[in-house]
């Protein structure tokens, strides 16, 4: 079984993008796929290093979403005026990436997957600031969670070492940009593949995994 490591964080559109279509071939190959932490920025004083300010942070951001809509199979996805009127500063990703590995840890990688989608809807579609706590908890909530015991997992310590972990794991394997997949911990690709792409990746992955078996078999 092919099994693929995906880097994102809960900020990232070009994320948003590709979440869905992985599922999509998820299904359709014998894909695991294991979810990865990679938190861009985890404070204020991190963004204001990378963007000069944090409303030159919302400003370009928000120019990276345009980008994301001439991509995406449903640009009303992508609510950017919505974003652009919100009156908070655009929130930095570690508290939703302790959010998802806290649904990780309480009900394995398929509950990640589903918790990183639904705050990534919650983002870059309703407008919510995900940097909050609250937020971050309601959205457990509807998805099933004990509002409870998802809070209690999610300040404790172990939660933000899997985080760490998950970071120095992209450092290992030279993971600089997200989205990236990290395929059998050989290949690592580092862009937002289109459908096509990934059907084509999957095929060719499938047919050699084909050809290795025949030759296992022969030997």
């Amino acid at each position: 079984m092919v099994t693929v490591e995906f880097f994102h964080d809960a900020v990232c559109g070009w994320c948003y993008l590709l979440s869905p279509r992985l599922r999509d071939i998820a299904r359709r190959y014998q894909i695991k796929v294991v979810h990865r932490s990679f938190v861009l920025q985890r404070n204020d004083e991190e963004m204001i290093n990378r963007f000069g300010s944090l409303e030159q942070a919302k400003s370009e951001i928000l120019e990276h979403w345009k980008h994301c809509q001439l991509y995406a199979e449903d640009p009303n996805r992508l609510n950017i005026d919505g974003m652009r009127k919100a009156n908070f500063h655009y929130p930095n990703g570690l508290n939703a990436a302790l959010a998802a590995k806290t649904a990780e840890i309480l009900g394995g990688q398929i509950a990640h997957w589903d918790y990183f989608d639904a705050v990534q809807i919650l983002h870059l579609k309703r407008n919510k600031n995900i940097a909050n706590k609250e937020v971050l908890l309601d959205v457990a909530s509807s998805i099933g969670f004990d509002r409870t015991q998802f809070q209690k997992q999610m300040t404790n310590p172990e939660t933000r070492i899997a985080v760490d972990k998950d970071n120095v794991r992209a450092n290992d394997f030279g993971v600089k940009s997200i989205p990236s997949l990290l395929i059998n911990e050989q290949r690592l690709i580092s862009q937002t593949l289109t459908m096509e792409q990934l059907e084509a990746l999957f095929n060719q992955l499938q047919i050699q995994s084909i050809a290795k078996e025949k030759s296992n078999v022969l030997v």
